[in-house]
C-alpha cells in the first residue's frame, strides 16, 4: 500500500499528469448542471471540496438528465435505469443521489392506475391512436384542431378547459381522446382514458372488496382524465351522485383538465342523467352534474360518416 501511495504522489507532481488532470477538471466543471449547482452553493464550496468530489462530479456528467439521451425508459443508459443524477452537498463533499426521471414517473403513475383500474376496456387501436393517422375532413376539422390545441396549450398546474366530444356513432370521438392521450404522454404528462360504462361497473364491483375509495381517489387526482362514451351506461342515482358527481366536483375545484366523449349532446345528456333505471326523474341533480361538465369542458361536435361500417 505504501508503494502505491508513493507512486500516486509522484504522479501527482508530474507536469504531464497535472496538465491532463486540469483538462479533465475543466471539462467536468463546464457541465451546465454542475455550473448551476456551484452557483447556488458558491459560498459553501471550496476548490478543495470540488477536487475531493471530482469522481462524483464526473459520474454526474456521464449520466442522462431529464431523459434527453433516452428515447424510452427501456433504452435508459443511466447507472440506475429510470433514475437521473442530482447533485447534493454532503458536508465538505459533493455527492450524487438518484431521483426518478420524467419517463419513470410517468411509467409508475400509469402502472398505479392500471393496478387500481383493471377493467378500462379501451380498445388497443384507441390507445395507439395518433393525430398523424386521423383522416381530416370538413365535418371533423374543428374537432381535430381543438384536440391539437388542447395538447399544445396544456401546462401542468394551470386551469385549462377540456373538451366534450359529441356526435353520432363511429365518427372518431374515442380515437381523438386516444390521440390526445398519446401526445400528452410524449410531453411526460400522465393521463387516464377510461370507458365510462366499464368504470361505473367496476365501481359497483369494488364495493365488496373495499377498494372503491382508492380507485375513486386515483381517478379524481390524475392530471388529465378522459371519460369515453359517457351516457352509454345504464344510469342510476348512485352512479350519478356518488361516483360521477364527486369526480367532477373534485376536478372542478382543483382545476384538473377533464375530457369526455358521448353520443349525446349536452341537452340529451342531461335528460339521460335525470332518468334512472328505476324510472325516477331528478332534473335538479342532473342539472348539477351538467353544470360541472360545462365548467370543465367545451362542447365540440364530431360529425361525419360512420367509420365503423
Amino acid at each position: 500500500m505504501q508503494k502505491i501511495n508513493e507512486t500516486l504522489r509522484k504522479l501527482s507532481k508530474s507536469p504531464d499528469f497535472q496538465k491532463r488532470y486540469e483538462a479533465q477538471r475543466n471539462e467536468v466543471l463546464s457541465d451546465p448542471g454542475i455550473q448551476e449547482f456551484l452557483r447556488r452553493n458558491g459560498d459553501s464550496i471550496s476548490r478543495e471540496t470540488v477536487d475531493k468530489s471530482m469522481m462524483k462530479l464526473h459520474e454526474y456528467t456521464s449520466q442522462s438528465k431529464a431523459c434527453k439521451s433516452c428515447s424510452s425508459l427501456e433504452s435508459c443508459g443511466n447507472m440506475i435505469p429510470g433514475y437521473e443524477p442530482v447533485l447534493v452537498l454532503n458536508g465538505s463533499f459533493i455527492d450524487v443521489k438518484y431521483d426518478r426521471c420524467p419517463k419513470k414517473v410517468l411509467y409508475d403513475e400509469n402502472k398505479k392506475n392500471e393496478r387500481l383500474i383493471e377493467s378500462m376496456f379501451v380498445p388497443k387501436e384507441i390507445l395507439k391512436a395518433s393525430f398523424v393517422q386521423i383522416e381530416i375532413d370538413k365535418e371533423r376539422f374543428m374537432a381535430i384542431k381543438m384536440a391539437k390545441d388542447f395538447v399544445e396549450k396544456y401546462q401542468p398546474g394551470e386551469r385549462q378547459k377540456g373538451l366534450y366530444f359529441h356526435g353520432p356513432f363511429g365518427t372518431g370521438k374515442s380515437y381523438l381522446l386516444g390521440a390526445i392521450a398519446g401526445e400528452l404522454a410524449k410531453k411526460q404528462v400522465s393521463s387516464l382514458l377510461i370507458y365510462a360504462p366499464e368504470l361505473f361497473r367496476e365501481m359497483k364491483n369494488s364495493i365488496g372488496d373495499n377498494s372503491i375509495g382508492d380507485k375513486l381517489d386515483a381517478i379524481k387526482k390524475v392530471p388529465v382524465l378522459m371519460l369515453d362514451d359517457l351516457g352509454a351506461e345504464t344510469m342510476s342515482a348512485w352512479i350519478r351522485d356518488d361516483i360521477l358527481g364527486p369526480i367532477l366536483q373534485y376536478r372542478m375545484v382543483e382545476n384538473l383538465p377533464t375530457l369526455f366523449s358521448s353520443n349525446y349532446d349536452l341537452q340529451d345528456l342531461q335528460h339521460h342523467l335525470a332518468h334512472s333505471q328505476r324510472g325516477g326523474e331528478e332534473q335538479l341533480k342532473a342539472a348539477r352534474i351538467l353544470e360541472r361538465i360545462k365548467y370543465l369542458a367545451d362542447p365540440v361536435l364530431v360529425d361525419g360518416a360512420n367509420r365503423r361500417i
